[in-house]
C-alpha cells in the first residue's frame, strides 16, 4: 500500500491537521522532491524525508526520471507493506507519478492536498470559470492551447524549460502579450511578476514552485476554429448574398484556377505568394465544406477525419509497425495500402 499525501502549494500553516498528523507519525515519508518549504519546515520537527531529487540528474527525460520513482516506490512498499509518498501540490493534479501508479497494479490510496491552483488564481486574480486551461511546461503542444481561456503552465523549472515554453506560446501569441510569472503562490515570499513574453526566459528566479498565467488574447486570426465561424457567417442570414449563393458546382473553376497559380508561385520560388495561394485554396475547401455544412451532408470535421484516417493507413511504416528505410519503400507501402483501400470498397 502506498498512500499518497500532498504537501499543498508551500506554507506549512496551509498543510490540513490529517496530513500533519500522518506526516509526523510516519518513520519515513518519500518525497518527489525535498526542494519544497513544508518538507524544510517538517524536516526540522524530526520528519525523516527521503527525496528522490537525485534521479532528475540521472535522466535526460521526465518520463524516465518518473518510471525509475515509480519502480522504486513499488519496491520499498513490497518491502515495508505500507510507505507514504508525499508531493507538492495535491497528488491529483500535474503529478505524473502518481498517474503512473494509478494505471498499475500498486494499491495506492490518495489521502489528499491543497491544490498549488488555489493559491496561483488567488495571485494573478482570475476566476477560472470563465474558461481555464491547465497545462505542463514539460509536455506542452501550442495547438492544444485555448488562446481565448485563462492558461496556466506548471512545472517551469528553470530557464530551459521557459524558452521552450516561451517559443511554443509566441506561435499563439504576440511577444508583447502580458504574462505574469509567479513563484511561491499562496507563501509570505510569493513573487508575481507581469512582464512582455518575449521576456518569459530572461534572467528570472525560477524554481519547481513556479507557475506562468497568460491571459486569454483577442489575437484569433490563426485560429482554425475563428476561420470556420467566418465562413458560417459568410454563409448565413446576415452574410455575404455572393456566398451564400455559391454551389460546389459554381466554385469548381475558380479552385483550378487557384491551385494553377500556386503552381506558379512554387516554380518562381515566390515564398509570399505560395502563402496567399494556399490561403485561396483553403478559401475554397473552408468554402465548400461549408456548403455541405448548410445542405446537411457534411462538415470540414468529417474532410479532416477522413484525410486524418487515410494519412495513418496508408503510412503503416509510421504509425504502424512496418518499416521503410528509403522513399521509395515508403511509396511503395503507400501504394499497397491504398490497393488494400480499393479492394475492400
Amino acid at each position: 500500500m502506498i498512500r499518497i499525501v500532498g504537501l499543498g502549494a508551500g506554507d506549512i500553516n496551509q498543510l490540513p491537521l490529517g496530513i500533519y498528523r500522518l506526516l509526523k507519525d510516519s518513520k519515513v515519508v518519500y518525497a518527489r522532491t525535498v526542494q519544497h518549504p513544508v518538507v524544510e519546515v517538517l524536516h526540522a520537527e524530526g520528519v525523516n524525508f527521503v527525496g528522490f531529487d537525485a534521479v532528475y540528474e540521472k535522466h535526460k527525460q521526465f518520463d524516465a526520471v518518473y518510471a525509475e520513482i515509480v519502480e522504486i516506490l513499488q519496491e520499498k512498499a513490497a518491502e515495508a507493506n505500507e510507505i507514504v509518498y508525499a508531493v507538492p501540490g495535491h497528488p491529483m493534479i500535474a503529478e505524473r507519478t502518481v498517474q503512473l501508479l494509478l494505471e498499475s497494479d500498486t494499491e495506492v490510496e490518495i489521502v489528499g492536498g491543497q491544490s498549488f491552483i488555489d493559491a496561483l488564481i488567488t495571485a494573478v486574480k482570475i476566476d477560472p470559470i470563465e474558461g481555464f486551461q491547465l497545462l505542463d511546461a514539460t509536455a506542452l503542444r501550442k495547438h492544444e492551447i485555448q488562446i481565448t481561456q485563462h492558461v496556466i503552465i506548471g512545472q517551469i523549472y528553470d530557464q530551459f524549460v521557459a524558452s521552450e515554453v516561451k517559443l511554443s506560446l509566441l506561435e499563439k501569441y504576440p511577444a508583447d502579450h502580458a504574462i505574469s510569472i509567479v513563484t511561491n503562490a499562496g507563501m509570505a515570499d510569493q513573487q508575481v511578476n507581469t512582464v512582455p513574453l518575449y521576456e518569459l526566459d530572461h534572467d528570472w528566479h525560477l524554481s519547481n514552485l513556479t507557475s506562468i498565467y497568460v491571459p486569454p488574447s483577442t489575437m484569433l486570426s490563426r485560429e482554425f476554429w475563428h476561420l470556420r465561424e467566418i465562413f458560417a457567417t459568410l454563409r448565413g442570414p446576415e452574410g455575404c448574398p455572393w456566398d451564400k449563393e455559391q454551389t460546389h458546382a459554381t466554385l469548381t473553376n475558380k479552385l483550378l484556377e487557384e491551385t494553377q497559380e500556386y503552381v506558379e508561385a512554387v516554380e518562381k520560388q515566390d515564398i509570399d505568394n505560395m502563402v496567399e495561394e494556399l490561403g485561396d485554396i483553403l478559401l475554397h475547401i473552408m468554402l465548400n465544406a461549408q456548403i455541405g455544412e448548410d445542405d446537411g451532408y457534411f462538415t470540414i470535421d468529417d474532410v479532416i477525419q477522413a484525410i486524418t484516417d487515410k494519412m495513418i493507413r496508408r503510412h503503416p511504416h509510421v504509425f504502424g509497425d512496418l518499416k521503410a528505410e528509403t522513399a521509395e519503400e515508403a511509396l511503395a507501402l503507400f501504394q499497397e495500402a491504398k490497393r488494400a483501400e480499393k479492394d475492400r470498397d
